[in-house]
């Protein structure tokens, strides 16, 4: 779940990216210039003042900027997207999106592309995946090879050495992965559709 000096760092951020002070994406938002103020983002009692959606839009627009790029801003994150490693996302293209009833800090979302997993899930689904969550048999999993293979199964059976995997497709054939040659696997514990 998102701070709020996580959100306020995240339109300071957008500023800089954007060569502006906070106030100067005020204005260029529309907004008042004092907007974004640091006196304003807490109120005279000491309670903590939110940035407004509509106020967060402006911004958005004004910069030409997607809801993900300013997310990705959050937390210390910058336009350049994601970076993970052991079982997470690498490399630049990661978007982040806000989902905040997942338990795991280290989850992540991938959207589906291709068919390959029909009747499941779709070109353009979105999963959640959580390298935290125990595996039992019956879950659906993302496992990445050595060799750079991304799939989504369903976990069949794991022992020493192997993996054992059905695919979500009728069409496909069961799986076996030695352990050896998987890098990571974790569980799919949502799914939009």
């Amino acid at each position: 779940m998102f701070k709020h000096g996580d959100i306020w760092d995240a339109v300071d951020r957008l500023a800089a990216e954007y060569h502006l002070s906070a106030s100067g994406l005020a204005k260029k938002a529309g907004l008042d210039p004092t907007t974004f103020n640091k006196s304003k983002r807490h109120t005279r009692d000491g309670k903590p003042r939110w940035p407004s959606t509509e106020s967060i839009a402006k911004i958005l627009a004004a910069t030409g900027s997607g809801l993900s790029e300013f997310v990705g801003y959050i937390g210390g994150g910058g336009s350049s997207g994601m970076q993970r490693i052991g079982g997470y996302p690498v490399g630049s293209g990661w978007d982040e999106i806000i989902f905040p009833n997942v338990n795991d800090p280290t989850a992540y979302a991938l959207e589906i592309s291709g068919d390959s997993m029909e009747p499941l899930y779709r070109d353009g689904d979105t999963i959640i995946v959580s390298p935290a969550t125990d595996l039992r048999r019956g879950d659906r999993v993302v496992v990445k090879t050595h060799d750079g293979e991304v799939m989504v199964k369903e976990l069949i059976r794991r022992s020493a050495q192997k993996v054992e995997l059905r695919s979500l497709n009728p069409d496909h054939n069961l799986r076996e992965i030695s352990q050896e040659n998987i890098e990571w696997l974790a569980r799919v514990i949502w799914a939009s559709q």
